[in-house]
């Protein structure tokens, strides 16, 4: 399905890839839904789960014993799905929030205007009860954990509720991106041990700053309509010299990571998976061309993958724990 939406018809969104489940199995009548809360555009809650996959990880691995059992090492299942069905859920929520603060704006920008809101496909205030429906799905997954990770989890939505509001006022709106992207580096260590300790504030910070090079990249994609508008951004900050500042944050990112992990006292075979994000990360930047839109999403979309190269880097430390001693 090719139509891109408009005014005068409803279709996918500029930025949505063609052929979609959303467009294929959904009735058009649930299509603004699924758009407010791009189902259509996956890449968005698997960003924001690993962070919350790497910290259940790292969190069940920290320092262990030749004598933990392979169980014992890994994060529990029903912990991961949690976390999965609430980033679909708080991604979509945050993402029409987004949409219902940015109406405006993107009316005036070519990627965006085809949103259902700009299109006129959906009303504000039917926005505003979709996401609410959708806090209330987070709302109850939240609530299956512990009492302090609840508590957490709730105090990220203060970093929610600012972040649309930052490209207004500061060059640094990814960076509030990354404080609110990253909360899940904390919250699967609060799930696992009730409490807070520097593993997870140095998996939160070198979070925060994986999150604002690749959202950068992703920026590079609007930075002549922002220009226009207004809209500020770390890409227009950063302009020519942003491969140079993607190699301070990326190597920034690798370095609180790798302390975490020794901080926690994480297997070392867990370090492979980060070596492997580091060469994915060098290679977004040998190969970004900023003034290639297309590209720019590409190298955006690849960071799922340097989100996998880490988890299963973690994984694999809490296995080769639990089988070295039987060789």
């Amino acid at each position: 399905m090719e139509t891109i939406q408009s005014k005068s018809a409803q279709g996918r969104v500029a930025d949505a890839p063609s052929g979609h489940w959303v467009y294929r199995v959904l009735p058009r009548w649930v299509w603004p839904y699924a758009q407010l809360a791009r189902w259509d555009r996956p890449i968005g809650w698997q960003l924001l789960l690993w962070p919350c996959l790497w910290s259940a990880a790292l969190a069940a691995s920290a320092y262990a014993r030749p004598e933990d059992s392979l169980l014992s090492l890994l994060p529990l299942p029903s912990t991961l799905i949690l976390f999965l069905l609430g980033a679909i859920a708080m991604r979509g929520a945050g993402c029409t929030y987004n949409d219902l603060v940015d109406h405006d704006i993107d009316n005036q920008v070519e990627r965006t205007r085809s949103r259902p809101l700009p299109s006129g496909k959906v009303s504000r205030r039917q926005a505003w009860t979709f996401l609410i429906l959708q806090a209330l799905v987070g709302l109850v997954v939240l609530v299956q954990f512990n009492g302090f990770a609840i508590l957490l989890g709730i105090c990220s939505l203060a970093v929610v509720a600012i972040y649309p509001f930052m490209k207004r006022f500061t060059n640094w709106p990814q960076f509030g991106l990354g404080l609110a992207f990253s909360w899940g580096a904390l919250m699967g260590w609060a799930s696992e041990f009730a409490d807070l300790d520097a593993p997870a504030f140095l998996l939160y910070i070198g979070s925060i700053l994986w999150v604002i090079g690749y959202d950068t990249i992703y920026a590079h994609q609007d930075k002549e309509d922002d220009a226009i508008v207004g809209v500020r951004s770390t890409a227009r900050l950063f302009g020519e010299h942003t491969k140079s500042w993607l190699a301070g944050l990326y190597a920034g990112a690798l370095m609180c990571f790798a302390v975490a992990f020794a901080s926690a006292q994480a297997p070392v075979v867990a370090l492979a998976g980060l070596i492997a994000a580091g060469a994915h990360m060098a290679r977004q930047i040998v190969t970004l061309d900023i003034d290639n839109p297309e590209q720019c999403l590409k190298l955006f979309r690849s960071n799922n993958q340097v989100g996998w190269l880490i988890f299963i880097g973690l994984i694999g430390g809490a296995v080769w724990v639990a089988v070295k001693p039987l060789l």
